[in-house]
């Protein structure tokens, strides 16, 4: 019998003492108990291969995803789960065609049509929670508690839903027919109330179906909704030391960072709207929550607190979402000059609150008192437009202006045309008040035919 020579018994009884010790130590890497599978069933492929061919721009746009990347295909995000009702029963005509590529009826699955974040929420959980709690994805309960367009019927159906609603979100419905309802849809609003109980739109911001990090970091991605007369960021934005510096250098910044890791002065100069509201940045962890950092409420009539916001109190401490702010600032400044911003920034609250809105919310409570003004119908006089406009259009751009450091903004559209229009409010006002004359009704008012029945989706009872 041939004996073990010495040096492969060494080895044996040093690989037994080895894993010996290995098996005692707590950091000692273990096998992979699990397998990426990286081929795609044969109903993904047939999906992939038939929009290949019938809609070339959806599939190039899901070629050059992480998406796809990651095989993540058509059915993991569009397959019918358990209590979805909106199946796409149009998409079954395609299967059985000789003329498409794969259309063999062994592939036929179930679509459904609308993909919401209750679907993304199975790879991104987080990113849907924070979603969740947002002023975003809860727009439609706060407009419809504050705007006097859709509770007193001042719009056509028509006019909200190719205008307010393609921002703000409709409410998803079937018809009779079983199909999804063209008065809502197709929708993509932030706040849309999906079919399966989830609020919001994940392509907002992520657009179809390529759902690229970069392009929502990019200011462009906000710019849809946040412009106009009435909360125009993206203007304020382009005017802003940001943005200058942003268009400058856009062509150095690395959109293409990861999750979590777009760092400033590495990736980018100077912040994007995401930079400041969204993205992780110093201490500060990234959020899909854009209600967090913020310490006043400037879309709001009066400026209240987030907290105090009666439309969708936030669940946030306002100075602790100002020191995450300012965490996000320090990135780049000097305390000296954060905190002195902050300063002017609060100063021009106080101003709106006090020497604007106040005195003219009274005057306007004081002439509902007098029966000088009709609540019935609102914007049918001038003086509601007058006061509407006044919070709702300039003291909004004074206070964003401010708020985003815009001079034009803060000065000529805000606080400059406040003062004009707070002054023909108090005249006119005055007047009514010093000769008891009733304001003017106009009683052809136009296209004012919306329904003023709130939706159940939101507000149940």
């Amino acid at each position: 019998m041939r004996k073990m020579p010495f040096a492969v018994c060494l080895g044996a009884a040093l690989l037994m003492i080895a894993g010996s010790a290995a098996a005692e130590q707590p950091n000692f890497a273990k096998v992979k108990e699990y397998r990426i599978e990286r081929s795609v069933p044969p109903e993904a492929q047939a999906c992939i291969e038939c929009h290949r061919a019938t809609t070339p721009g959806i599939f190039a746009d899901w070629a050059k995803s992480r998406h796809a990347n990651a095989n993540i295909t058509c059915l993991d995000c569009h397959l019918v789960q358990p209590g979805d009702v909106d199946i796409a029963k149009d998409h079954e005509k395609y299967y059985g065609r000789s003329d498409l590529p794969y259309g063999e009826d062994q592939y036929k699955v179930p679509i459904a049509s609308i993909v919401t974040p209750k679907d993304c929420s199975r790879c991104h959980p987080d990113e849907t929670t924070q979603y969740s709690r947002s002023k975003h994805a809860n727009t439609i309960e706060i407009v419809w508690k504050i705007d006097p367009w859709l509770n007193d019927g001042m719009n056509s159906d028509n006019e909200r839903k190719t205008g307010c609603f393609n921002c703000h979100g409709t409410v998803i419905a079937i018809d009779a027919d079983g199909n999804i309802d063209p008065a809502t849809w197709p929708n993509a609003g932030v706040g849309r109330v999906n079919l399966d109980g989830s609020k919001g739109s994940c392509t907002s911001c992520h657009t179809r179906h390529r759902f690229s990090i970069a392009e929502a970091r990019m200011p462009e991605a906000c710019d849809q909704c946040h412009l106009g007369p009435d909360h125009p960021q993206i203007e304020i934005f382009e005017e802003s030391k940001h943005g200058t510096m942003y268009h400058a250098y856009k062509d150095e910044y690395n959109f293409d960072a990861a999750g979590g890791t777009w760092t400033a002065g590495v990736d980018y100069r100077a912040p994007t709207c995401a930079g400041c509201h969204m993205s992780g940045s110093g201490k500060v962890f990234t959020t899909h929550d854009v209600t967090e950092r913020l310490s006043w409420e400037t879309q709001a009539p009066l400026t209240v607190r987030p907290s105090e916001f009666a439309a969708f109190p936030a669940q946030t401490d306002w100075q602790t979402e100002r020191n995450k702010m300012k965490d996000v600032c320090r990135q780049c400044h000097g305390d000296s000059w954060i905190n002195d911003f902050y300063a002017g920034f609060d100063k021009a609250v106080e101003e709106y609150n006090e020497i604007y809105y106040k005195p003219a919310r009274a005057m306007m409570d004081d002439l509902y008192a007098k029966g000088l003004l009709d609540k019935t119908k609102y914007f049918d006089e001038r003086l509601e437009l007058e006061f509407y406009e006044l919070w709702h259009h300039e003291g909004r751009r004074a206070r964003m202006g401010a708020m985003m450091m815009a001079p034009d903004y803060s000065w000529w559209h805000g606080f400059y045309e406040v003062k004009f229009r707070f002054a023909n409010l108090m005249e006119e006002a005055g007047h009514l008040i010093e000769t008891g004359e009733k304001a003017y009704v106009a009683k052809d008012f136009p296209n004012a035919t919306g329904s003023t029945e709130r939706p159940k989706a939101v507000f149940p009872q």
